[in-house]
């Protein structure tokens, strides 16, 4: 992320595009120059806006930003807002998010019911070449619930147990709260089609 000189007023971005109901897939800055966004990016800092702020390096990491930049962007975000981040940011740079996201959006439920889709983002640390990978689930609770419950050994799966770092909640927003018969071949497609496309992959059962 550039800095900028502090006295440079802030871009003026139609209100609509920050709406704090704005999901990420929606990417509210994607007609924005990166110089606005990156002068945007600064007023939202010095505001403690925690979701601009997100918006910000959302949109510059789906343009293919350099993993420092996204890094240290996300740093900066957290230390301005004293951890006041959406929870559909990752904390750290996963070079891969703009496929998570495309692929994600190909699959749609039809009505509403009670389960959801989640993903993990897995550790891969000590193995050869990718660092990370991700595990595909669904369940009747909330992602952030299921994945304690991974964590305290509850009907857990044991790469979430040993490998889980965090939940990836912005790609599957939209796979929230749908029927059971579709979470689950959701669940099955959706892990398939990411696995075509290079990740490595746990679960989707």
């Amino acid at each position: 992320m550039r800095e900028v000189p502090s006295d440079t007023a802030p871009v003026k971005v139609p209100e609509t595009s920050i709406r704090k109901t704005a999901a990420p897939s929606a990417r509210p800055f994607r007609t924005v120059v990166e110089r606005d966004i990156a002068r945007q990016f600064e007023a939202a800092l010095a505001a403690s806006d925690g979701e601009t702020g997100a918006h910000c390096i959302h949109e510059l990491w789906m343009r293919g930003a350099h993993g420092g930049a996204i890094e240290t962007g996300l740093s900066r975000l957290w230390q301005a807002t004293g951890g006041r981040v959406p929870d559909w940011l990752p904390t750290q740079h996963v070079p891969w998010l703009p496929t998570l996201y495309d692929v994600a959006e190909r699959f749609r439920a039809t009505g509403r019911g009670r389960c959801h889709v989640y993903l993990v983002l897995l550790d891969f640390s000590d193995r050869r070449g990718d660092p990370f990978g991700l595990y595909v689930g669904q369940s009747a609770y909330a992602a952030a619930r299921r994945f304690e419950q991974h964590k305290a050994g509850i009907r857990a799966a044991g790469s979430v147990l040993k490998r889980g770092l965090e939940v990836l909640t912005g790609p599957v927003q939209h796979l929230c709260r749908i029927p059971a018969r579709e979470a689950r071949r959701i669940e099955g497609e959706l892990a398939s089609a990411l696995a075509d496309a290079g990740l490595r992959i746990e679960g989707g059962h």
